[in-house]
């Protein structure tokens, strides 16, 4: 008889182009002040706090571990890697005499605990989550036995959640899995569309998942708001963002609150938030001036400033109290959507 315990904490992927290292599971920049000195990006440490996305994952070969690292690298969210009670089983021994096993039971009663591989414990809080991703393999056209292992225990807790399903498999289609989600997770409200990554399109999957994101979880542009919230220093203020690609993606990653250092008497920065650029040369930047940097670092300017290359994000609608909000030093600043 199989048990599940399901207690096991959640990482949080950072928010970098970098992908997590891809391990065979069988089957920066830097910007200098005026003086030139440097201040060394760390992706590792992007000072952001948690979104409201979680995204789960499972990989026996390595693939759904790099689609899980492609949409984290393209939004804020806090990352969950299921894993096996016990390490090291080859799935694929003896024709994949395991794995099939292990779909089989759950096939012939799919209502019982007992039919469900074990998983490692984990712990999650969903109470904080509005958007569940699943990323997992496909075994046999159905969901592979470990996520669903975690789907069974955790569904009265992902009820009434927004749920997307991304799959990744050699050639079946999906249909199987998505049908073994919403019967593990009655109560969930599945996206219409899921995104089906076949193994030979893994190498794009920061462009197939980034696209098929902003497509099904963020508005059309013409339908949402393109004004944020921006509040520190106990004050709040509105900004304009820009109509593009690198204002929609920030959009996207809503909301944030960025650790932000001091630089130069005139600028907020903090690094980890990538954002695709556009770059061009600005000999004149005002203060509200909300800025990327080398494509991973969000600039608010309460000054003036110019002689460095940046792609525009948006711009305060007023910068009065701006100044003394964001204060001589290093300041928490909430970005929020509006």
């Amino acid at each position: 008889m199989r048990l599940l315990n399901l207690i096991l904490a959640v990482s949080l992927l950072s928010c970098t182009t970098d992908p997590l290292p891809v391990e065979p599971d069988n089957g920066t920049t830097e910007k200098k002040d005026e003086k030139g000195q440097e201040t060394p990006a760390d992706p590792q440490k992007p000072g952001t706090t948690v979104g409201k996305t979680l995204v789960i994952w499972y990989s026996f070969t390595g693939n759904s571990r790099t689609i899980a690292s492609a949409l984290c690298s393209h939004i804020t969210a806090d990352s969950l890697e299921i894993l096996p009670a016990e390490a090291g089983l080859d799935y694929a021994a003896n024709n994949y005499a395991i794995g099939s096993s292990l779909i089989a039971a759950i096939r012939e009663n799919p209502s019982s605990a007992s039919s469900y591989p074990a998983v490692k414990d984990v712990q999650v809080s969903f109470d904080k989550y509005d958007t569940i991703i699943i990323v997992t393999p496909l075994w046999w056209s159905q969901m592979a036995a470990p996520m669903q292992s975690f789907l069974f225990k955790s569904a009265s807790k992902m009820a009434g959640k927004t749920i997307g399903l991304i799959v990744t498999s050699a050639s079946s289609g999906i249909s199987g899995v998505e049908q073994d989600a919403k019967r593990l997770v009655p109560q969930g409200k599945f996206l219409s569309e899921s995104l089906w990554i076949r193994s030979s399109q893994v190498s794009k999957a920061k462009d197939l998942t980034a696209q098929w994101y902003d497509k099904m979880i963020t508005p059309q542009s013409g339908e949402q708001s393109m004004k944020v919230k921006i509040t520190a220093g106990g004050k709040s203020f509105t900004a304009d963002i820009e109509d593009s690609e690198t204002g929609k993606a920030f959009l996207g990653k809503l909301p944030l609150t960025l650790e932000m250092s001091e630089l130069n008497g005139n600028e907020k920065y903090c690094y980890g938030v990538s954002l695709p650029k556009n770059d061009r040369h600005y000999d004149s930047i005002q203060a509200g001036d909300l800025m990327l940097y080398s494509g991973n670092c969000i600039v608010l300017f309460y000054g003036s400033a110019g002689g460095y290359s940046y792609t525009r994000i948006g711009k305060l609608a007023s910068t009065s109290g701006l100044s003394e909000a964001l204060g001589n030093g290093n300041v928490s600043v909430k970005f929020e959507r509006l």
